[in-house]
Protein backbone atom coordinates (compact mmCIF):
# COMPACT_ATOMS: atom_id res chain seq x y z
CA UNK A 1 0.00 0.00 0.00
CA UNK A 2 1.04 3.59 -0.63
CA UNK A 3 0.28 6.15 2.09
CA UNK A 4 0.15 9.03 -0.39
CA UNK A 5 -2.45 7.25 -2.54
CA UNK A 6 -4.44 6.25 0.52
CA UNK A 7 -4.58 9.84 1.79
CA UNK A 8 -5.49 11.07 -1.70
CA UNK A 9 -8.39 8.61 -1.78
CA UNK A 10 -9.59 9.70 1.67
CA UNK A 11 -9.39 13.37 0.63
CA UNK A 12 -11.39 12.70 -2.55
CA UNK A 13 -14.14 10.92 -0.61
CA UNK A 14 -14.35 13.72 1.96
CA UNK A 15 -14.70 16.30 -0.81
CA UNK A 16 -17.53 14.28 -2.32
CA UNK A 17 -19.23 13.98 1.06
CA UNK A 18 -18.92 17.71 1.68
CA UNK A 19 -21.01 18.31 -1.45
CA UNK A 20 -23.56 15.63 -0.54
CA UNK A 21 -25.65 17.34 2.11
CA UNK A 22 -28.22 14.56 2.31
CA UNK A 23 -25.61 11.94 3.16
CA UNK A 24 -24.09 14.21 5.80
CA UNK A 25 -27.55 14.77 7.27
CA UNK A 26 -28.17 11.03 7.37
CA UNK A 27 -24.91 10.37 9.19
CA UNK A 28 -25.17 13.21 11.69
CA UNK A 29 -28.86 13.99 12.11
CA UNK A 30 -30.61 10.61 11.86
CA UNK A 31 -29.00 9.06 14.99
CA UNK A 32 -29.87 12.19 16.98
CA UNK A 33 -33.46 12.19 15.74
CA UNK A 34 -33.91 8.52 16.65
CA UNK A 35 -32.37 8.99 20.09
CA UNK A 36 -34.50 12.07 20.69
CA UNK A 37 -37.64 10.23 19.64
CA UNK A 38 -36.93 7.39 22.06
CA UNK A 39 -36.13 9.80 24.88
CA UNK A 40 -39.46 11.52 24.22
CA UNK A 41 -41.38 8.23 24.09
CA UNK A 42 -39.93 7.04 27.39
CA UNK A 43 -39.90 10.41 29.10
CA UNK A 44 -40.47 10.04 32.84
CA UNK A 45 -39.47 6.37 32.86
CA UNK A 46 -36.10 4.65 33.45
CA UNK A 47 -36.29 2.87 30.07
CA UNK A 48 -34.25 5.39 28.08
CA UNK A 49 -31.45 5.38 30.63
CA UNK A 50 -31.42 1.57 30.41
CA UNK A 51 -31.30 1.26 26.61
CA UNK A 52 -30.09 4.68 25.49
CA UNK A 53 -26.38 3.95 25.80
CA UNK A 54 -26.71 0.70 23.82
CA UNK A 55 -28.68 2.44 21.08
CA UNK A 56 -26.00 5.11 20.96
CA UNK A 57 -23.81 2.35 19.58
CA UNK A 58 -26.41 0.59 17.42
CA UNK A 59 -27.69 3.60 15.47
CA UNK A 60 -24.27 4.80 14.18
CA UNK A 61 -23.44 1.20 13.25
CA UNK A 62 -26.57 0.87 11.12
CA UNK A 63 -26.30 4.30 9.49
CA UNK A 64 -22.64 3.93 8.57
CA UNK A 65 -23.29 0.43 7.18
CA UNK A 66 -25.97 1.72 4.81
CA UNK A 67 -24.08 4.83 3.71
CA UNK A 68 -20.76 3.04 3.13
CA UNK A 69 -22.15 0.03 1.28
CA UNK A 70 -24.18 2.20 -1.11
CA UNK A 71 -21.40 4.75 -1.65
CA UNK A 72 -18.81 2.07 -2.43
CA UNK A 73 -21.16 0.29 -4.82
CA UNK A 74 -21.80 3.58 -6.59
CA UNK A 75 -18.05 3.96 -7.15
CA UNK A 76 -18.01 0.58 -8.88
CA UNK A 77 -21.19 0.88 -10.95
CA UNK A 78 -20.21 4.34 -12.21
CA UNK A 79 -16.86 3.02 -13.45
CA UNK A 80 -14.90 5.21 -11.06
CA UNK A 81 -13.38 2.26 -9.24
CA UNK A 82 -12.25 0.60 -12.47
CA UNK A 83 -10.51 3.80 -13.59
CA UNK A 84 -8.90 4.25 -10.17
CA UNK A 85 -7.59 0.69 -10.06
CA UNK A 86 -6.09 1.14 -13.53
CA UNK A 87 -3.72 3.63 -11.83
CA UNK A 88 -1.09 2.61 -9.24
CA UNK A 89 -3.89 2.70 -6.62
CA UNK A 90 -4.29 -0.75 -5.08
CA UNK A 91 -7.34 -2.33 -3.48
CA UNK A 92 -5.78 -1.92 -0.05
CA UNK A 93 -5.22 1.81 -0.70
CA UNK A 94 -8.85 2.17 -1.77
CA UNK A 95 -10.24 0.30 1.24
CA UNK A 96 -8.06 2.10 3.75
CA UNK A 97 -8.74 5.48 2.12
CA UNK A 98 -12.48 4.87 2.34
CA UNK A 99 -12.10 3.71 5.94
CA UNK A 100 -10.13 6.86 6.82
CA UNK A 101 -12.66 9.18 5.17
CA UNK A 102 -15.69 7.58 6.75
CA UNK A 103 -13.71 7.15 9.95
CA UNK A 104 -13.37 10.92 10.14
CA UNK A 105 -17.12 11.24 9.64
CA UNK A 106 -17.60 8.55 12.28
CA UNK A 107 -15.64 10.65 14.78
CA UNK A 108 -17.90 13.63 14.09
CA UNK A 109 -20.97 11.40 14.26
CA UNK A 110 -19.91 9.88 17.60
CA UNK A 111 -19.26 13.30 19.11
CA UNK A 112 -22.56 14.77 17.90
CA UNK A 113 -24.70 11.75 18.87
CA UNK A 114 -23.11 11.37 22.31
CA UNK A 115 -23.37 15.08 23.08
CA UNK A 116 -27.02 15.06 22.00
CA UNK A 117 -27.85 11.96 24.07
CA UNK A 118 -26.12 13.17 27.24
CA UNK A 119 -26.80 16.91 27.21
CA UNK A 120 -30.08 17.17 25.31
CA UNK A 121 -31.80 13.87 26.08
CA UNK A 122 -30.34 13.71 29.63
CA UNK A 123 -28.96 10.20 29.22
CA UNK A 124 -27.66 9.18 32.64
CA UNK A 125 -24.50 7.06 32.59
CA UNK A 126 -22.26 6.09 35.49
CA UNK A 127 -19.07 5.89 33.43
CA UNK A 128 -17.13 8.66 31.66
CA UNK A 129 -18.69 10.33 28.64
CA UNK A 130 -15.46 10.13 26.63
CA UNK A 131 -15.61 6.35 26.77
CA UNK A 132 -19.12 6.47 25.34
CA UNK A 133 -17.67 8.44 22.42
CA UNK A 134 -14.89 5.88 21.92
CA UNK A 135 -17.28 2.92 21.80
CA UNK A 136 -19.74 4.80 19.56
CA UNK A 137 -16.83 5.57 17.24
CA UNK A 138 -15.84 1.90 17.22
CA UNK A 139 -19.42 0.92 16.34
CA UNK A 140 -19.56 3.44 13.51
CA UNK A 141 -16.21 2.18 12.15
CA UNK A 142 -17.50 -1.38 12.41
CA UNK A 143 -20.54 -0.43 10.33
CA UNK A 144 -18.20 1.24 7.82
CA UNK A 145 -15.97 -1.83 7.54
CA UNK A 146 -18.89 -4.23 7.12
CA UNK A 147 -20.46 -1.89 4.56
CA UNK A 148 -17.23 -1.94 2.55
CA UNK A 149 -17.13 -5.72 2.79
CA UNK A 150 -20.71 -6.47 1.64
CA UNK A 151 -20.59 -3.91 -1.19
CA UNK A 152 -18.41 -6.36 -3.11
CA UNK A 153 -21.30 -8.84 -3.27
CA UNK A 154 -23.97 -6.40 -4.50
CA UNK A 155 -24.70 -5.44 -8.10
CA UNK A 156 -27.22 -2.68 -7.41
CA UNK A 157 -27.89 -0.22 -4.60
CA UNK A 158 -31.10 -2.12 -3.82
CA UNK A 159 -29.08 -5.31 -3.30
CA UNK A 160 -26.65 -3.40 -1.06
CA UNK A 161 -29.52 -2.27 1.16
CA UNK A 162 -30.86 -5.85 1.25
CA UNK A 163 -27.75 -6.89 3.14
CA UNK A 164 -29.00 -4.92 6.12
CA UNK A 165 -31.72 -7.44 7.11
CA UNK A 166 -29.30 -10.25 6.28
CA UNK A 167 -26.29 -9.00 8.23
CA UNK A 168 -27.39 -6.21 10.56
CA UNK A 169 -30.80 -7.25 11.88
CA UNK A 170 -29.65 -10.65 13.24
CA UNK A 171 -26.96 -8.82 15.19
CA UNK A 172 -29.56 -6.35 16.48
CA UNK A 173 -31.86 -9.17 17.61
CA UNK A 174 -29.11 -11.17 19.32
CA UNK A 175 -26.91 -8.40 20.74
CA UNK A 176 -28.66 -8.36 24.12
CA UNK A 177 -30.66 -5.19 23.58
CA UNK A 178 -34.05 -6.91 23.41
CA UNK A 179 -33.28 -9.90 25.66
CA UNK A 180 -30.15 -10.27 27.82
CA UNK A 181 -27.74 -12.61 26.07
CA UNK A 182 -27.50 -14.94 29.05
CA UNK A 183 -31.27 -15.51 28.80
CA UNK A 184 -31.20 -16.49 25.13
CA UNK A 185 -31.54 -20.16 24.13
CA UNK A 186 -28.12 -21.82 24.28
CA UNK A 187 -27.71 -21.99 20.49
CA UNK A 188 -28.60 -18.34 20.00
CA UNK A 189 -26.39 -17.31 22.91
CA UNK A 190 -23.47 -19.13 21.28
CA UNK A 191 -24.18 -17.38 17.98
CA UNK A 192 -24.32 -13.99 19.68
CA UNK A 193 -20.81 -14.59 21.04
CA UNK A 194 -19.54 -14.43 17.45
CA UNK A 195 -21.37 -11.22 16.52
CA UNK A 196 -19.34 -8.01 17.03
CA UNK A 197 -22.38 -5.86 17.78
CA UNK A 198 -22.95 -7.97 20.92
CA UNK A 199 -19.68 -6.70 22.35
CA UNK A 200 -20.54 -3.12 21.45
CA UNK A 201 -23.83 -3.36 23.36
CA UNK A 202 -22.05 -5.07 26.28
CA UNK A 203 -19.52 -2.23 26.39
CA UNK A 204 -22.21 0.44 26.33
CA UNK A 205 -24.14 -1.33 29.08
CA UNK A 206 -21.03 -1.51 31.24
CA UNK A 207 -20.32 2.20 30.74
CA UNK A 208 -23.89 3.04 31.69
CA UNK A 209 -23.76 1.01 34.91
CA UNK A 210 -20.14 1.06 36.16
CA UNK A 211 -18.35 4.24 37.34
CA UNK A 212 -14.87 2.93 36.36
CA UNK A 213 -15.58 0.65 33.41
CA UNK A 214 -12.35 0.88 31.38
CA UNK A 215 -10.96 -2.48 32.49
CA UNK A 216 -14.18 -4.32 31.64
CA UNK A 217 -14.72 -2.46 28.38
CA UNK A 218 -11.19 -3.06 27.07
CA UNK A 219 -11.95 -6.64 26.01
CA UNK A 220 -15.10 -5.57 24.16
CA UNK A 221 -13.19 -2.81 22.39
CA UNK A 222 -10.48 -5.29 21.38
CA UNK A 223 -13.12 -7.56 19.79
CA UNK A 224 -14.65 -4.61 17.93
CA UNK A 225 -11.25 -3.48 16.61
CA UNK A 226 -10.46 -7.04 15.56
CA UNK A 227 -13.76 -7.30 13.69
CA UNK A 228 -13.03 -4.01 11.91
CA UNK A 229 -9.61 -5.24 10.77
CA UNK A 230 -11.01 -8.58 9.58
CA UNK A 231 -13.88 -6.91 7.68
CA UNK A 232 -11.50 -4.48 5.95
CA UNK A 233 -9.16 -7.32 5.03
CA UNK A 234 -11.98 -9.42 3.59
CA UNK A 235 -13.36 -6.36 1.82
CA UNK A 236 -10.06 -5.79 0.00
CA UNK A 237 -10.17 -9.43 -1.19
CA UNK A 238 -13.79 -9.31 -2.43
CA UNK A 239 -13.61 -5.83 -3.99
CA UNK A 240 -14.39 -5.99 -7.70
CA UNK A 241 -13.28 -3.46 -10.28
CA UNK A 242 -16.71 -3.17 -11.82
CA UNK A 243 -20.18 -4.63 -11.70
CA UNK A 244 -20.90 -7.17 -14.48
Amino acid sequence: MNLRLTLATATRILRQLRADHRTIAMMLVVPCVLLGLLAWIFDGTPVFDRIGAALLGVFPFVVMFIVTSVATLRERTSGTLERLLATPLGKGDFMLGYAMAFGFMAIVQALVATAFAVWVCDLDVAGPTWLLVVVALGDALLGTALGLFVSGFASTEFQAVQFMPALVLPQFLLCGLLVPRDRLPSVLSAVSDWLPLSYAVDAMGTIAAVPEPLGEVSRDLAVIVGAIVVALGLGSLTLRRRTP
